[in-house]
């Protein structure tokens, strides 16, 4: 085996011929960083328009593709600008493969959308779409649950799909090794097709429309006016413009920084491998494509031999101060010292390989993101600033959903389906500073990691701190990582071995080794007194000089925002469909100054939708406040008590009302924002205290509450009290595609409290029925010590008939059950969701059977649409209101 790797290796390094337009058509030129010099600008040889609704920078299958679907929607207005010529980025050197099964309903649509589009297209133009399979092969059991996993969610989004032996996944592919394998995920209906050709066909259909693609431009400035795109300067003219589209694939990030103010892309480059072969004796032309997870790597047949390449574990970056303009249908140096941990495994599973003769190391750039998932979607600085940039090695498989679904975002304000996770809205600053982008991008690359849930990135941690950190840290605190903001999770005890701060859950898509610590959080939250971190929660303050604060949020929220110094309102902040672009807590401090919390994975989103409706006259401010308090959840029947003795204030229930606010001091510090809710359902408050008096109000509660068995808890148990008690969270549980009426908060909207936005549509869904409904489901015969837990995402069947999917899901030991939410559909023969005047009776119905597929079994949960009484201890003030409830 030595020698034969050491014969790949000669074959890789002696190569000089050219390479075929990434196997494709074109000569391609291996790229020195080091030697690169700019060519200089050409000289206009095109005329581009004065004018055009719509400006897409970018001529791979991403911008292409967004233009064919413009098209297909009647929008003709529209130029597309490529600085070179088309494909010369990343797509000409792509693999070309279309994987179906994804880890989520959502995600599985957008792909089996590419899928059929590819397929159509190839009937009519041509796009060389080959039909041949994907098997998905497990080393291990954990990796057979996840695709377990990835089979349910493929059934129910009706993708076909089938678990096989390993015998009959060499049966499929007889060119695979399959005694290591514990099973195989096959799914008939997968491909690939030729990206160039794909280009070919979106830009042939667009331009008969009327759509123009031009190359040889260069992007030079994007204007703005009033906050918007207004104009956009090439190296040929000027174009005024309405929306912008920066689909410039591994230059994104750079095009971002060519507007006013800069549009933040957190992408950066890393190398990327793949080898090809020779013709191999006997390959079948369709063999399916190759998906080896647990060895990183993929393979697929190409002209008769192997296209074969991986997800290392650590990546290598690359162009780190910027791509070069004429960096085009080029590659990067061969690498085979790096490339080994790849081909070991190639060669591993692929006997085949140990005498073919290696063609040549294709070494390509591909953009990452620092979280692995798409950046999609409207930039929060520029209004009508769409992305699409960042596909981390998956545009081909991606593009044709992206360009369906990135219009509909332009033209229709909101995409079809949830892509909230892709959504560029997610980021903070720090996601695009390129010394983070760096390092984290080696961490990203590694695609086929078997991450479990509750897992964490290694790389750029720390970077976002309460005050508190440090101390929690010594007190054995385990950290998770929320929009970059550090905190708490679980609490570690000394001789907790399994207890690390990436990994903590220590690999296990079962019971979590952290279960006990976060059952004694649990129970001392319900009898007696706890303190959390919530520090990274989003806070912002609204002031004017006048009424016009009030008016601002009285227009943005749903529910009744009056200015009764102290009430606590929570509301949801609605798009033009009804559905939550923001779910907060507003306080009227005073009355032309107003105090907001939001989730903290919600900050950029909740301040953006702020500033999108700010009065251009500058009545109203709006600061974001978040790192200047602190946040202290003081949780427990003993919490009253404590406070009392701290303060100099009445914490009982008379003189401190539950879903008030008051101003108090604590110990020797001042101006601290006490609010009675603890987003649990127990009794309590938390505090948002200034940031420099943080230590000392924690230190004088720690000291004040040893009498009340007071001790540290974290998220988790702060989660799992609010999935028992049916508290639906936003970002999780609630996106922009749900509305209050939906998930059980119509009492919270108030029709007759004036004009709000969103308030159209919730009207007529109050007359004409919704056609979904967030529920609570109890599991029935689970096994928590032995079975796989569910994560959220899992396929919910209605008389086994696919029906939803959860949204999250935690153990309520109160109930002694696992629990979890999420939301029940009905739809039609042709996949349409069915509307109902009255929801409640289709999913309370005594006939209907639910089960929820978890781990490759269904399990028969009881569903309910209100907090089981039980979730409640007898000592426990059932009467108190908090901003997560679902209930009156």
């Amino acid at each position: 085996m030595a020698l034969v790797r050491g014969i790949l290796r000669g074959l890789g390094r002696g190569l000089k011929s050219p390479v075929n337009r990434g196997l494709w058509t074109t000569s391609s030129r291996q790229y020195s960083e080091e030697s690169v010099t700019s060519n200089g600008e050409d000289k206009p040889s095109v005329k581009v328009p004065s004018s055009a609704r719509v400006v897409i920078c970018g001529g791979g299958v991403l911008g292409t593709s967004i233009a064919y679907h413009l098209s297909e929607r009647g929008w003709t207005d529209v130029v597309l600008l490529e600085q070179g010529r088309l494909t010369c980025g990343t797509t000409w050197h792509s693999a070309g493969m279309v994987g179906q099964a994804k880890d989520e309903v959502e995600g599985s649509q957008l792909v089996a959308y590419s899928r059929q589009l590819y397929k159509q297209l190839d009937k009519s133009h041509g796009v060389g779409w080959k039909e041949c399979g994907s098997v998905f092969v497990a080393q291990t059991q954990d990796r057979l649950t996840f695709l377990q996993r990835k089979n349910a969610i493929a059934l129910a989004t009706g993708i076909e799909s089938h678990l096989i032996s390993p015998e009959e996944a060499g049966k499929l592919c007889p060119w695979i090794r399959t005694d290591d394998l514990k099973g195989a995920l096959w799914v008939p209906d997968d491909g690939a097709v030729t990206p160039p050709d794909l280009v070919t066909a979106f830009t042939s259909i667009a331009r008969e429309k009327g759509v123009k693609i031009m190359e040889g431009v260069k992007i030079d400035k994007i204007h703005t006016k009033n906050g918007r795109v207004s104009q956009v300067t090439t190296s040929h003219g000027d174009i005024d413009c309405e929306y912008f589209v920066n689909c410039a694939g591994l230059w994104a990030r750079e095009v971002g920084t060519k507007s006013e103010p800069n549009v933040r892309i957190p992408l950066h480059p890393n190398e990327h491998f793949y080898l090809v072969t020779a013709p191999i004796k006997g390959l079948d032309p369709l063999m399916p494509v190759v998906r080896d997870f647990d060895g990183r790597i993929y393979a697929r047949e190409w002209s008769g031999g192997l296209l074969a390449g991986g997800f290392e574990p650590r990546g290598k970056p690359v162009f780190h101060n910027g791509v070069p303009d004429k960096f085009e249908f080029q590659l990067l140096p061969e690498d085979w010292d790096h490339f080994q941990v790849l081909l070991d495994p190639i060669l591993h599973r692929f006997p085949c390989m140990e005498t073919a003769e290696v063609r040549h190391l294709v070494n390509g750039p591909e953009s990452f993101t620092p979280d692995g998932h798409w950046n999609l979607g409207e930039s929060p600085e520029v209004k009508n600033y769409f992305v699409a940039a960042g596909m981390n090695s998956m545009g081909v498989v991606g593009c044709g959903g992206i360009g369906k679904h990135l219009t509909e975002w332009i033209i229709d304000g909101e995409p079809s389906i949830n892509l909230a996770e892709h959504d560029i809205l997610r980021y903070v600053p720090h996601h695009s500073n390129k010394k983070f982008l760096k390092e984290r991008v080696k961490e990203t690359i590694a695609l086929y990691e078997m991450r479990f849930p509750y897992e964490y990135w290694e790389t750029g941690r720390k970077l976002r701190t309460s005050p508190l950190h440090t101390t929690l840290e010594v007190d054995g605190a385990i950290f998770g990582e929320t929009n970059a903001y550090e905190r708490p999770i679980y609490f570690a005890r000394p001789d907790d071995e399994f207890a690390n701060q990436y990994r903590p859950g220590k690999g296990s898509y079962g019971k979590p080794p952290w279960f006990d610590n976060v059952k004694e959080e649990y129970w001392a939250c319900k009898e007696r007194v706890c303190l959390i971190d919530m520090s990274s929660f989003s806070k912002f303050e609204v002031k004017s000089s006048g009424s016009e604060a009030l008016q601002f949020l009285e227009y943005l929220s749903s529910n009744d925002i009056e200015d009764n110094i102290g009430e606590i309102i929570h509301t949801g902040m609605q798009n033009n469909r009804g559905g939550y672009e923001n779910d907060c807590t507003v306080v009227p401090l005073e009355h032309n100054h107003f105090f907001i919390i939001s989730p903290a994975s919600q900050q950029t989103r909740s301040l953006a939708w702020l500033q999108r409706f700010q009065p251009e006259d500058g009545s109203v401010q709006i600061r974001d406040i978040t790192s200047a308090y602190a946040g202290i959840n003081v949780i427990g029947p003993h919490a009253q008590q404590l406070l009392a003795d701290v303060t100099d204030i009445s914490t009982t229930l008379k003189d401190f009302k539950p879903m008030t606010c008051k101003v108090i001091d604590v110990g020797f510090a001042s101006d601290i924002r006490a609010m009675r809710l603890t987003h649990g359902g127990e009794d309590g408050f938390v505090l948002y205290v200034p940031s420099e008096y943080a230590l000392h109000v924690y230190d004088t509660l720690m000291t004040a509450g040893k009498d009340y068995g007071i001790r540290h808890a974290g998220y988790y148990a702060l989660k799992f009290l609010r999935i028992e008690k049916f508290y639906a969270y936003w970002g999780m549980d609630l996106t922009t595609h749900t509305t209050p009426l939906e998930c059980g908060r119509d009492f919270r909207v108030k029709f007759d409290a004036g004009d709000f936005i969103g308030k159209e549509a919730l009207l007529k869904q109050k007359e004409e029925g919704i056609s979904q409904r967030f529920v609570q489901f109890l599991l029935e015969d689970f096994n928590v010590d032995e079975d796989v837990w569910p994560w959220g995402g899992e396929p919910i069947y209605r008389n086994g008939k696919f029906s939803g999917t959860t949204t999250s899901s935690g153990y309520g030991f109160k109930l002694d059950k696992m629990v979890c939410l999420g939301f029940i559909r009905d739809y039609d023969e042709q996949g349409k969701s069915v509307m109902y005047k009255n929801m409640n009776q289709f999913v309370l119905d005594r006939n209907a059977k639910y089960e929820i597929a978890i781990g490759g079994r269904m399990f028969e949960a009881k569903v309910r649409l209100y907090t089981h009484k039980a979730a409640y201890s007898a000592s426990e003030p059932v009467f108190i209101p908090v901003p997560s409830m679902n209930t009156t």
